[in-house]
């Protein structure tokens, strides 16, 4: 695996979360040298395991209590691409990561790709040390149409914007609704829980009957990740306030899409067919989506 090639900036966080360039030694601050770890999965040919020792040796000291990324090849895999990087750490303890967003940037600093990893299987990074692993961006990562190959740079992206979603409502909706309602619906967006990062759910705004039996449910949709999603099919399930099935379908959407950080409400019908139980007490209810283990 050739892993050799031109270096590239490191970024890394420090305790005020902003991201820097990484300094060299300067005056009397005080610098920390990093030990190179391997993941225990990892198998590895001694040739790879020298490569790596190379590049780590190359890598700058970093300040006291930093964690930062270096990036060290870029691979196209497919339609998307592999970056391989060391995750580094020079706090005196060991970190672990759940999740992190990760950028990608050209020589000017301009984003061309960015992507949330998941990192549960990493395990902990130790106390003073740096750990190669490989990030795989796929097609739809990508903010651009080409990969620069040279002078790019992998970095934390770091997120200083509003965690509060925002009401997004569709032409007809924007239409239809009174300045008084759209205020209303405004309100219980923003009293609504924060979203985990990419998380989507369902909040039930009102739920009816109508002529022949039809149930008439109004729901938010609830976009948590920084990207604009797409549906074309979605499935629901209500539940009356005993907690047993109201109705149970799937809906076909027609360019239904939801905007970043935000709520989409709409109104899903159930036909006569899809009534699951008669005469349910919808003094209190839920929606929810069943794939999502609810």
């Amino acid at each position: 695996m050739a892993l050799f090639g031109k270096k590239e900036e490191e970024t890394e966080i420090t305790s005020n979360s902003v991201t820097e360039e990484a300094a060299g030694t300067n005056g009397d601050e005080e610098f920390v040298e990093t030990s190179l770890v391997f993941h225990p999965d990892w198998e590895l040919t001694n040739s790879e395991r020298y490569v790596y020792m190379f590049q780590h040796k190359q890598l700058p000291a970093l300040k006291p209590n930093q964690i930062s990324i270096k990036g060290i090849k870029l691979l196209n895999y497919n339609d998307g691409f592999v970056v391989v990087a060391f995750l580094r750490n020079s706090l005196d303890k060991p970190i672990r990561f759940e999740a992190i967003d990760l950028i990608l940037l050209d020589g000017e600093g301009q984003a061309v790709a960015k992507r949330n990893f998941s990192l549960d299987t990493i395990g902990e990074i130790p106390a003073r040390s740096s750990m190669p692993w490989r990030f795989l961006f796929e097609e739809g990562d990508k903010l651009g149409e080409t990969i620069p190959e040279e002078g790019w740079s992998i970095a934390f992206e770091i997120k200083q914007h509003d965690a509060s979603h925002k009401l997004d409502l569709a032409p007809s909706w924007e239409e239809q609704l009174a300045p008084a309602q759209k205020e209303q619906l405004e309100n219980i967006v923003a009293g609504l829980p924060k979203l985990g990062p990419n998380e989507i759910n369902v909040v039930g705004l009102e739920a009816k009957f109508l002529n022949e039996g039809k149930l008439a449910v109004t729901l938010l949709i609830r976009n948590g990740s920084q990207k604009e999603l797409q549906f074309e099919q979605i499935p629901l399930a209500v539940e009356d306030a005993s907690g047993e099935a109201v109705a149970k379908g799937g809906f076909k959407l027609d360019d239904f899409k939801v905007k970043p950080n935000s709520a989409r409400p709409w109104t899903f019908v159930f036909p006569k067919e899809l009534i699951l139980k008669e005469n349910p007490d919808l003094s209190s209810w839920k929606v929810f989506m069943p794939n999502q283990g609810q």
